[in-house]
């Protein structure tokens, strides 16, 4: 992965001593809490899209949205949580709109060329577990992919999951019990 940086328009031309002392603490700051979570978005997007450059796009923006609204933080103690569900919720974004794209083409070139549909070989060879899980991981609800995805995906211990979201242990255990209870029904 590329080094991700978040460029501050401008910067070049107004230097922080003209912006004033709160607007610098304010960059210094987010500078700092980015060093330590910026390569996070790309994780978690990388995790939702499977795909570099897609997660790459999506990290940006989040680093972006959170540097435009990083004064609204209330805490910033919880930025790394934060961050993550911002990530999260773009590269979501990003993958249903993807999904939708290819649902549209796909359906397009079966009417263009009246394909009956694929054969039974065909069938066999897909991913269909694969599609079953990301079907079944879409009906979970966000909190509850959420945690999936960092603890079961990405591989963080539910104590780093716990900082990362800001929540306590065992609402992680209790979300990951209910998730991975849930995508074992649907999966069956």
């Amino acid at each position: 992965m590329r080094e991700l940086v978040l460029i501050q328009p401008g910067r070049l031309l107004a230097g922080a001593s003209e912006r004033g002392n709160e607007s610098s603490h304010a960059d210094r700051e987010f500078e700092e809490r980015l060093a330590e979570c910026g390569p996070l978005a790309f994780r978690v997007a990388y995790g939702v899209l499977r795909h570099a450059a897609d997660a790459e796009d999506v990290a940006q923006e989040a680093l972006l949205k959170a540097y435009r609204n990083f004064a609204r933080l209330r805490e910033p103690a919880r930025f790394r949580g934060w961050l993550v569900r911002i990530a999260f919720r773009m590269a979501l974004d990003r993958w249903r709109s993807v999904k939708r794209r290819e649902k549209r083409e796909t359906t397009g070139e079966q009417l263009e060329h009246g394909a009956a549909g694929p054969s039974v070989e065909e069938l066999a060879a897909s991913s269909e577990f694969q599609a079953r899980l990301e079907r079944a991981m879409e009906e979970l609800p966000e909190k509850f992919r959420l945690v999936v995805l960092l603890a079961g995906i990405q591989g963080y211990t539910r104590e780093e999951v716990s900082g990362m979201l800001g929540i306590p242990m065992g609402t992680v255990k209790s979300r990951l019990f209910f998730a991975r209870k849930k995508l074992a029904e649907k999966l069956r």
